[in-house]
Protein backbone atom coordinates (compact mmCIF):
# COMPACT_ATOMS: atom_id res chain seq x y z
CA UNK A 1 0.00 0.00 0.00
CA UNK A 2 1.29 3.60 -0.85
CA UNK A 3 3.26 5.27 1.99
CA UNK A 4 3.93 2.38 3.76
CA UNK A 5 7.46 2.87 3.92
CA UNK A 6 7.12 6.62 4.91
CA UNK A 7 4.52 5.56 7.67
CA UNK A 8 7.19 3.40 9.58
CA UNK A 9 10.17 6.12 9.04
CA UNK A 10 7.86 8.55 10.34
CA UNK A 11 6.79 6.84 13.37
CA UNK A 12 11.05 5.99 14.27
CA UNK A 13 11.56 9.58 13.83
CA UNK A 14 8.60 10.62 16.06
CA UNK A 15 9.33 7.98 18.36
CA UNK A 16 13.16 9.86 19.19
CA UNK A 17 11.51 12.95 20.13
CA UNK A 18 9.34 11.37 23.18
CA UNK A 19 10.80 12.15 26.38
CA UNK A 20 12.13 16.11 25.42
CA UNK A 21 10.67 18.60 27.51
CA UNK A 22 10.71 21.16 24.76
CA UNK A 23 10.68 21.76 20.96
CA UNK A 24 14.22 23.65 20.45
CA UNK A 25 15.60 25.01 17.55
CA UNK A 26 18.72 22.08 17.70
CA UNK A 27 16.24 18.86 18.34
CA UNK A 28 14.08 20.32 15.11
CA UNK A 29 16.25 20.34 12.71
CA UNK A 30 17.36 17.06 13.55
CA UNK A 31 14.30 15.30 13.39
CA UNK A 32 13.75 17.88 9.96
CA UNK A 33 16.49 16.32 8.09
CA UNK A 34 15.22 13.27 8.84
CA UNK A 35 11.80 13.65 7.73
CA UNK A 36 13.26 14.96 4.52
CA UNK A 37 15.14 12.15 4.10
CA UNK A 38 11.90 9.91 4.24
CA UNK A 39 10.00 12.04 1.64
CA UNK A 40 12.78 12.20 -0.81
CA UNK A 41 12.52 8.54 -0.15
CA UNK A 42 9.12 8.41 -0.96
CA UNK A 43 9.85 10.18 -4.57
CA UNK A 44 7.83 13.47 -3.39
CA UNK A 45 8.89 16.47 -5.47
CA UNK A 46 12.23 18.26 -3.38
CA UNK A 47 10.23 21.60 -3.66
CA UNK A 48 7.21 19.98 -2.26
CA UNK A 49 9.53 18.34 0.58
CA UNK A 50 11.45 21.88 1.05
CA UNK A 51 8.28 24.11 1.13
CA UNK A 52 6.70 21.71 3.83
CA UNK A 53 9.77 21.40 6.34
CA UNK A 54 9.83 25.25 6.03
CA UNK A 55 6.22 25.36 7.53
CA UNK A 56 6.60 22.87 10.00
CA UNK A 57 9.74 24.14 11.40
CA UNK A 58 7.94 27.79 11.10
CA UNK A 59 4.93 26.26 13.12
CA UNK A 60 7.55 23.94 15.84
CA UNK A 61 10.09 26.44 17.17
CA UNK A 62 9.62 27.43 20.59
CA UNK A 63 6.16 25.84 21.18
CA UNK A 64 6.26 24.74 24.89
CA UNK A 65 4.67 20.81 25.74
CA UNK A 66 1.96 21.78 27.66
CA UNK A 67 0.19 19.09 30.39
CA UNK A 68 0.17 15.50 29.22
CA UNK A 69 1.07 16.68 25.86
CA UNK A 70 5.03 15.49 24.90
CA UNK A 71 7.33 16.85 22.08
CA UNK A 72 6.35 13.83 19.65
CA UNK A 73 2.67 14.40 19.99
CA UNK A 74 2.43 18.05 19.28
CA UNK A 75 5.13 17.70 16.00
CA UNK A 76 2.60 15.00 15.20
CA UNK A 77 -0.16 17.48 14.80
CA UNK A 78 2.05 19.74 12.98
CA UNK A 79 2.99 17.50 10.32
CA UNK A 80 -0.60 16.09 10.17
CA UNK A 81 -2.01 19.53 9.57
CA UNK A 82 0.75 20.24 7.01
CA UNK A 83 0.07 17.11 5.47
CA UNK A 84 -3.54 18.11 5.02
CA UNK A 85 -2.80 21.20 3.57
CA UNK A 86 -0.52 19.38 1.40
CA UNK A 87 -3.05 17.05 0.08
CA UNK A 88 -5.61 19.79 -0.68
CA UNK A 89 -7.17 20.70 2.99
CA UNK A 90 -10.76 19.55 1.86
CA UNK A 91 -12.75 16.97 0.53
CA UNK A 92 -13.77 18.06 -3.72
CA UNK A 93 -16.92 16.34 -4.83
CA UNK A 94 -17.62 15.16 -7.72
CA UNK A 95 -19.12 17.65 -10.66
CA UNK A 96 -22.52 15.53 -11.50
CA UNK A 97 -24.99 17.63 -10.41
CA UNK A 98 -26.22 18.60 -14.48
CA UNK A 99 -27.95 15.70 -16.07
CA UNK A 100 -26.42 14.11 -18.29
CA UNK A 101 -23.05 15.19 -17.17
CA UNK A 102 -19.69 13.95 -18.90
CA UNK A 103 -16.34 12.83 -17.11
CA UNK A 104 -13.23 12.11 -19.25
CA UNK A 105 -10.41 9.88 -18.58
CA UNK A 106 -7.18 10.82 -20.03
CA UNK A 107 -3.72 10.03 -19.24
CA UNK A 108 -0.82 7.69 -20.85
CA UNK A 109 -1.01 4.01 -21.62
CA UNK A 110 -0.73 1.25 -18.26
CA UNK A 111 -2.19 3.59 -15.77
CA UNK A 112 -4.96 1.85 -15.74
CA UNK A 113 -7.86 4.42 -17.64
CA UNK A 114 -10.11 1.56 -18.75
CA UNK A 115 -10.46 -0.38 -15.25
CA UNK A 116 -10.81 2.94 -13.88
CA UNK A 117 -13.57 3.83 -16.41
CA UNK A 118 -15.38 0.53 -14.66
CA UNK A 119 -14.71 1.38 -11.15
CA UNK A 120 -16.12 4.75 -11.73
CA UNK A 121 -19.14 4.03 -13.65
CA UNK A 122 -19.90 1.07 -10.57
CA UNK A 123 -18.93 4.29 -7.64
CA UNK A 124 -21.67 6.14 -9.75
CA UNK A 125 -23.97 3.32 -10.35
CA UNK A 126 -24.01 2.01 -6.67
CA UNK A 127 -23.27 4.87 -4.34
CA UNK A 128 -24.89 7.68 -5.92
CA UNK A 129 -27.43 6.00 -7.74
CA UNK A 130 -26.47 7.18 -11.45
CA UNK A 131 -27.51 6.17 -14.82
CA UNK A 132 -24.19 5.72 -16.15
CA UNK A 133 -23.40 5.23 -20.20
CA UNK A 134 -19.62 4.20 -20.48
CA UNK A 135 -18.00 5.32 -23.76
CA UNK A 136 -15.11 3.45 -25.71
CA UNK A 137 -13.20 6.02 -27.48
CA UNK A 138 -10.30 3.91 -27.45
CA UNK A 139 -10.19 2.79 -31.25
CA UNK A 140 -6.47 1.89 -31.54
CA UNK A 141 -7.06 -0.67 -29.05
CA UNK A 142 -9.61 -3.12 -29.97
CA UNK A 143 -8.94 -4.88 -26.44
CA UNK A 144 -9.70 -1.71 -24.71
CA UNK A 145 -13.53 -1.92 -26.85
CA UNK A 146 -13.69 -5.82 -25.30
CA UNK A 147 -12.32 -5.20 -21.83
CA UNK A 148 -14.89 -1.97 -21.07
CA UNK A 149 -17.22 -4.23 -22.79
CA UNK A 150 -16.61 -7.12 -20.21
CA UNK A 151 -16.50 -4.77 -17.40
CA UNK A 152 -19.56 -3.45 -18.34
CA UNK A 153 -21.86 -6.45 -18.34
CA UNK A 154 -20.26 -7.37 -15.08
CA UNK A 155 -21.46 -4.14 -13.18
CA UNK A 156 -24.57 -3.82 -15.27
CA UNK A 157 -23.53 -0.41 -16.88
CA UNK A 158 -24.72 0.16 -20.88
CA UNK A 159 -21.49 0.58 -23.40
CA UNK A 160 -21.55 2.59 -26.14
CA UNK A 161 -19.04 1.81 -28.90
CA UNK A 162 -19.07 2.46 -32.84
CA UNK A 163 -15.96 0.41 -33.18
CA UNK A 164 -12.54 1.13 -34.41
CA UNK A 165 -13.41 2.95 -37.86
CA UNK A 166 -15.20 6.06 -36.61
CA UNK A 167 -13.27 8.69 -35.02
CA UNK A 168 -13.06 9.20 -31.13
CA UNK A 169 -14.77 12.56 -31.46
CA UNK A 170 -17.93 11.29 -33.67
CA UNK A 171 -18.13 8.60 -30.91
CA UNK A 172 -18.32 10.62 -28.23
CA UNK A 173 -20.88 13.17 -29.65
CA UNK A 174 -22.99 10.18 -30.55
CA UNK A 175 -22.62 8.83 -26.48
CA UNK A 176 -23.67 12.04 -25.38
CA UNK A 177 -26.74 12.51 -27.51
CA UNK A 178 -27.66 8.86 -26.71
CA UNK A 179 -27.38 9.80 -23.48
CA UNK A 180 -29.78 13.31 -23.73
CA UNK A 181 -32.08 10.97 -25.73
CA UNK A 182 -32.36 7.68 -23.22
CA UNK A 183 -32.29 10.16 -19.54
CA UNK A 184 -28.62 9.07 -18.80
CA UNK A 185 -27.14 10.72 -15.63
CA UNK A 186 -24.01 10.61 -16.54
CA UNK A 187 -21.49 9.66 -19.66
CA UNK A 188 -17.78 8.54 -18.94
CA UNK A 189 -15.77 8.55 -21.66
CA UNK A 190 -12.60 6.21 -21.91
CA UNK A 191 -9.98 7.51 -24.48
CA UNK A 192 -6.87 6.55 -25.79
CA UNK A 193 -3.21 6.88 -24.26
CA UNK A 194 -0.02 6.58 -25.76
CA UNK A 195 3.52 5.45 -24.11
CA UNK A 196 4.52 8.66 -24.39
CA UNK A 197 3.38 12.62 -25.23
CA UNK A 198 2.36 12.98 -29.09
CA UNK A 199 0.61 15.93 -31.27
CA UNK A 200 -2.02 13.40 -32.44
CA UNK A 201 -2.66 12.25 -29.06
CA UNK A 202 -3.15 15.98 -27.69
CA UNK A 203 -5.27 16.96 -30.44
CA UNK A 204 -7.37 13.95 -30.61
CA UNK A 205 -7.90 14.87 -26.74
CA UNK A 206 -8.59 18.62 -27.59
CA UNK A 207 -11.35 17.87 -29.88
CA UNK A 208 -13.30 15.28 -27.97
CA UNK A 209 -13.57 17.91 -25.24
CA UNK A 210 -14.63 20.61 -27.49
CA UNK A 211 -17.24 18.27 -29.12
CA UNK A 212 -18.93 17.28 -25.47
CA UNK A 213 -17.93 20.14 -22.93
CA UNK A 214 -17.32 17.83 -20.28
CA UNK A 215 -17.84 18.62 -16.65
CA UNK A 216 -14.70 16.48 -15.04
CA UNK A 217 -11.57 15.49 -16.56
CA UNK A 218 -9.68 13.74 -14.56
CA UNK A 219 -5.83 12.22 -15.22
CA UNK A 220 -4.82 8.86 -14.26
CA UNK A 221 -2.02 8.81 -12.07
CA UNK A 222 0.08 5.88 -11.47
CA UNK A 223 0.91 5.86 -7.89
CA UNK A 224 4.21 3.79 -8.77
CA UNK A 225 5.25 6.28 -11.57
CA UNK A 226 8.22 8.67 -10.11
CA UNK A 227 8.65 12.46 -10.86
CA UNK A 228 8.09 12.38 -14.60
CA UNK A 229 4.42 12.14 -13.57
CA UNK A 230 4.23 15.79 -12.85
CA UNK A 231 5.62 17.70 -15.57
CA UNK A 232 3.09 14.90 -18.10
CA UNK A 233 0.15 16.35 -16.12
CA UNK A 234 1.51 19.65 -16.53
CA UNK A 235 1.19 19.01 -20.28
CA UNK A 236 -1.88 17.48 -20.39
CA UNK A 237 -3.79 20.17 -18.02
CA UNK A 238 -2.09 23.04 -20.44
CA UNK A 239 -3.90 21.09 -23.41
CA UNK A 240 -6.67 19.88 -22.10
CA UNK A 241 -7.78 21.56 -19.29
CA UNK A 242 -7.62 19.05 -16.29
CA UNK A 243 -10.31 19.12 -13.15
CA UNK A 244 -8.34 16.92 -10.93
CA UNK A 245 -6.57 13.24 -10.69
CA UNK A 246 -7.44 9.76 -9.94
CA UNK A 247 -4.63 7.93 -8.58
CA UNK A 248 -4.58 4.33 -9.68
CA UNK A 249 -2.92 0.97 -8.32
CA UNK A 250 -2.48 3.02 -5.24
CA UNK A 251 -2.45 -0.91 -3.25
CA UNK A 252 0.80 -1.66 -4.80
CA UNK A 253 3.12 1.03 -4.44
CA UNK A 254 4.86 1.75 -0.97
CA UNK A 255 6.26 4.95 -1.78
CA UNK A 256 3.40 6.91 -2.61
CA UNK A 257 5.15 10.19 -2.92
CA UNK A 258 3.07 11.28 -6.39
CA UNK A 259 0.05 11.95 -4.21
CA UNK A 260 2.22 14.01 -1.92
CA UNK A 261 3.27 16.06 -4.61
CA UNK A 262 0.85 16.11 -7.33
CA UNK A 263 -1.99 18.73 -5.79
CA UNK A 264 1.15 21.08 -4.39
CA UNK A 265 2.86 21.53 -8.17
CA UNK A 266 -0.53 21.52 -10.19
CA UNK A 267 -3.18 23.08 -7.82
CA UNK A 268 -5.85 20.61 -8.65
CA UNK A 269 -7.43 18.03 -6.27
CA UNK A 270 -7.36 14.37 -5.95
CA UNK A 271 -10.99 13.01 -5.97
CA UNK A 272 -10.72 9.34 -6.07
CA UNK A 273 -7.87 6.18 -5.36
CA UNK A 274 -7.38 3.03 -6.75
CA UNK A 275 -7.08 0.55 -3.84
CA UNK A 276 -7.67 -2.70 -5.54
CA UNK A 277 -8.21 -4.61 -8.74
CA UNK A 278 -11.94 -5.07 -8.34
CA UNK A 279 -14.12 -3.11 -9.78
CA UNK A 280 -15.19 -2.00 -6.37
CA UNK A 281 -11.76 -0.67 -5.29
CA UNK A 282 -12.40 3.01 -5.55
CA UNK A 283 -12.37 5.23 -2.73
CA UNK A 284 -13.24 8.94 -2.34
CA UNK A 285 -10.08 10.83 -1.57
CA UNK A 286 -10.26 12.46 1.90
CA UNK A 287 -7.20 15.02 2.17
CA UNK A 288 -7.76 14.40 6.32
CA UNK A 289 -8.18 10.21 6.28
CA UNK A 290 -4.94 10.20 4.18
CA UNK A 291 -3.09 11.91 6.74
CA UNK A 292 -4.50 9.98 9.48
CA UNK A 293 -2.90 6.79 7.52
CA UNK A 294 0.13 8.31 6.52
CA UNK A 295 1.03 9.08 10.49
CA UNK A 296 -0.24 5.28 11.10
CA UNK A 297 -3.49 6.40 12.73
CA UNK A 298 -5.52 4.36 10.93
CA UNK A 299 -8.61 5.35 9.30
CA UNK A 300 -11.79 4.05 11.74
CA UNK A 301 -13.92 6.49 9.43
CA UNK A 302 -13.52 4.88 6.41
CA UNK A 303 -13.67 1.64 7.73
CA UNK A 304 -17.31 1.90 9.13
CA UNK A 305 -18.41 3.07 5.83
CA UNK A 306 -16.99 0.20 4.26
CA UNK A 307 -18.13 -2.06 6.48
CA UNK A 308 -22.01 -0.02 6.64
CA UNK A 309 -21.89 -0.55 3.55
CA UNK A 310 -20.91 -4.13 3.02
CA UNK A 311 -22.82 -5.71 6.19
CA UNK A 312 -26.15 -6.75 5.88
CA UNK A 313 -27.61 -4.54 9.31
CA UNK A 314 -30.28 -7.30 10.15
CA UNK A 315 -27.76 -10.19 9.97
CA UNK A 316 -25.05 -8.22 11.94
CA UNK A 317 -27.92 -8.01 14.74
CA UNK A 318 -28.80 -11.74 14.65
CA UNK A 319 -25.33 -12.51 15.10
CA UNK A 320 -24.83 -10.25 17.96
CA UNK A 321 -27.78 -11.30 19.09
CA UNK A 322 -26.26 -15.29 19.05
CA UNK A 323 -23.26 -14.76 20.94
CA UNK A 324 -25.05 -12.74 23.45
CA UNK A 325 -26.87 -16.14 23.83
CA UNK A 326 -23.98 -18.51 23.51
CA UNK A 327 -25.98 -20.14 20.68
CA UNK A 328 -22.97 -19.13 17.93
CA UNK A 329 -22.30 -21.88 15.36
CA UNK A 330 -19.69 -22.61 12.52
CA UNK A 331 -22.37 -20.99 10.00
CA UNK A 332 -21.99 -17.82 11.58
CA UNK A 333 -18.48 -17.84 11.81
CA UNK A 334 -18.22 -18.60 8.10
CA UNK A 335 -21.07 -15.94 7.23
CA UNK A 336 -18.56 -13.37 9.49
CA UNK A 337 -15.57 -14.53 7.58
CA UNK A 338 -17.93 -13.79 4.38
CA UNK A 339 -18.57 -10.07 5.34
CA UNK A 340 -14.75 -9.22 6.55
CA UNK A 341 -13.47 -10.78 3.12
CA UNK A 342 -15.79 -7.69 1.23
CA UNK A 343 -14.57 -5.28 3.10
CA UNK A 344 -10.77 -5.92 1.27
CA UNK A 345 -7.72 -7.32 1.59
CA UNK A 346 -6.77 -8.20 5.60
CA UNK A 347 -3.41 -5.86 5.52
CA UNK A 348 -5.46 -2.94 4.35
CA UNK A 349 -8.31 -3.58 6.77
CA UNK A 350 -5.76 -3.45 9.52
CA UNK A 351 -4.28 -0.21 8.00
CA UNK A 352 -7.59 1.19 8.94
CA UNK A 353 -7.46 0.30 12.58
CA UNK A 354 -5.30 2.31 14.80
CA UNK A 355 -2.93 0.48 16.98
CA UNK A 356 -3.25 -2.85 14.75
CA UNK A 357 0.14 -4.67 14.00
CA UNK A 358 1.46 -4.23 10.20
CA UNK A 359 1.57 -8.06 8.71
CA UNK A 360 4.12 -8.73 5.74
CA UNK A 361 2.44 -10.01 2.60
CA UNK A 362 3.72 -13.79 3.77
CA UNK A 363 1.47 -13.69 6.74
CA UNK A 364 -1.47 -11.89 4.61
CA UNK A 365 -0.78 -14.41 2.41
CA UNK A 366 -1.00 -17.18 5.05
CA UNK A 367 -4.28 -15.70 6.37
CA UNK A 368 -5.96 -15.35 2.97
CA UNK A 369 -4.72 -19.16 1.91
CA UNK A 370 -6.40 -20.22 6.27
CA UNK A 371 -9.52 -18.14 5.63
CA UNK A 372 -10.15 -20.33 2.62
CA UNK A 373 -9.00 -23.44 3.92
CA UNK A 374 -11.82 -23.29 6.65
CA UNK A 375 -14.55 -22.40 3.88
CA UNK A 376 -14.01 -25.61 2.23
CA UNK A 377 -13.98 -27.43 5.60
CA UNK A 378 -17.14 -25.96 6.79
CA UNK A 379 -18.72 -26.34 3.23
CA UNK A 380 -17.89 -29.96 3.40
CA UNK A 381 -19.84 -30.33 6.66
CA UNK A 382 -23.42 -31.04 6.61
CA UNK A 383 -26.06 -28.42 8.51
CA UNK A 384 -26.15 -30.50 11.93
CA UNK A 385 -22.81 -30.44 11.87
CA UNK A 386 -22.17 -27.17 11.44
CA UNK A 387 -25.33 -25.89 13.89
CA UNK A 388 -23.62 -28.64 16.49
CA UNK A 389 -20.01 -28.82 16.30
CA UNK A 390 -19.45 -31.08 19.06
CA UNK A 391 -21.12 -34.06 16.98
CA UNK A 392 -17.81 -34.07 15.12
CA UNK A 393 -15.80 -36.83 16.44
CA UNK A 394 -13.11 -39.21 14.03
CA UNK A 395 -15.90 -40.96 11.73
CA UNK A 396 -17.19 -37.56 10.75
CA UNK A 397 -13.77 -35.85 10.46
CA UNK A 398 -12.59 -38.57 7.78
CA UNK A 399 -15.88 -38.02 5.88
CA UNK A 400 -15.19 -34.00 5.57
CA UNK A 401 -11.34 -34.76 4.86
CA UNK A 402 -12.21 -37.02 2.02
CA UNK A 403 -15.09 -34.28 0.84
CA UNK A 404 -13.22 -31.26 1.33
CA UNK A 405 -9.94 -32.52 0.41
CA UNK A 406 -7.78 -31.37 3.50
CA UNK A 407 -6.21 -32.95 6.26
CA UNK A 408 -7.53 -34.20 9.60
CA UNK A 409 -5.14 -31.12 11.03
CA UNK A 410 -6.86 -28.58 8.86
CA UNK A 411 -10.09 -30.07 10.17
CA UNK A 412 -9.14 -29.73 14.04
CA UNK A 413 -7.59 -26.52 13.68
CA UNK A 414 -11.41 -24.98 12.31
CA UNK A 415 -12.60 -26.68 15.68
CA UNK A 416 -9.90 -24.92 17.54
CA UNK A 417 -10.59 -21.68 16.44
CA UNK A 418 -14.36 -22.26 16.13
CA UNK A 419 -14.00 -23.04 20.57
CA UNK A 420 -11.58 -19.82 21.02
CA UNK A 421 -14.02 -17.26 19.34
CA UNK A 422 -16.86 -19.15 21.33
CA UNK A 423 -15.27 -18.87 24.72
CA UNK A 424 -13.83 -15.13 23.97
CA UNK A 425 -17.80 -14.16 23.23
CA UNK A 426 -19.35 -15.83 26.31
CA UNK A 427 -16.57 -13.70 28.21
CA UNK A 428 -18.04 -10.55 26.08
CA UNK A 429 -21.16 -11.57 26.53
CA UNK A 430 -20.65 -11.83 31.05
CA UNK A 431 -18.74 -8.59 30.47
CA UNK A 432 -22.39 -7.03 28.74
CA UNK A 433 -24.27 -8.25 31.27
CA UNK A 434 -22.18 -7.00 34.16
CA UNK A 435 -21.94 -3.42 32.18
CA UNK A 436 -18.11 -4.02 30.97
CA UNK A 437 -19.00 -3.36 27.53
CA UNK A 438 -19.69 -4.93 23.91
CA UNK A 439 -18.31 -6.63 21.38
CA UNK A 440 -14.86 -5.65 20.07
CA UNK A 441 -14.91 -2.48 18.97
CA UNK A 442 -18.93 -2.49 18.51
CA UNK A 443 -17.67 -3.48 14.96
CA UNK A 444 -20.96 -3.85 12.72
CA UNK A 445 -21.14 -7.64 12.25
CA UNK A 446 -20.01 -7.88 16.29
CA UNK A 447 -16.76 -8.40 15.54
CA UNK A 448 -14.09 -10.06 13.20
CA UNK A 449 -14.18 -13.86 12.54
CA UNK A 450 -11.93 -15.91 14.82
CA UNK A 451 -12.70 -13.90 17.85
CA UNK A 452 -10.99 -10.75 16.87
CA UNK A 453 -7.23 -9.18 15.58
CA UNK A 454 -5.02 -10.66 15.76
CA UNK A 455 -4.03 -13.76 17.73
CA UNK A 456 -7.32 -15.55 16.92
CA UNK A 457 -7.83 -14.74 13.72
CA UNK A 458 -7.81 -17.40 10.81
CA UNK A 459 -3.74 -17.54 10.12
CA UNK A 460 -3.40 -16.27 13.64
CA UNK A 461 -0.42 -13.75 13.05
CA UNK A 462 1.38 -13.67 15.89
CA UNK A 463 1.92 -17.87 15.47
Amino acid sequence: MAFDSLTDKLSNIFKRLRGQARITESNIDEMLKEIRIALLEADVNFKVVKNFLENVKQKAIGQDVVGKINPSQLIVKIVHDEIVDLLGGTDCELNVKKSPSTIMLVGLQGTGKTTTAAKLANFLKNKQKKKVLLTACDVYRPAAIDQLGQLAKSIGVDMFTMGTSVSPVEISLKAKQKAIDEDYDVVIIDTAGRLSIDEQLMEELTLIKKAVNPEEVFFLVDSASGQDTYNTANIFNEKVGLTGFIMSKFDGDARGGSALSIRYLTHLPIKFIGVGEKVGDLDIFHPDRMADRILGMGDVVTLVEKAQEQFDEKEAKKTVNKMLNGSFNLDDMLAQMKQVNKLGSLGGILKLIPGMPKITPEQQAYAEKEMRTFEIVINSMTKEERQHPEILKFSRKQRICLGSGKTMQDINKVLKKYEQSKQMMEQMAKMRKNGGGGFPGNFPGGGFPGGGFPGNFPGGFGR
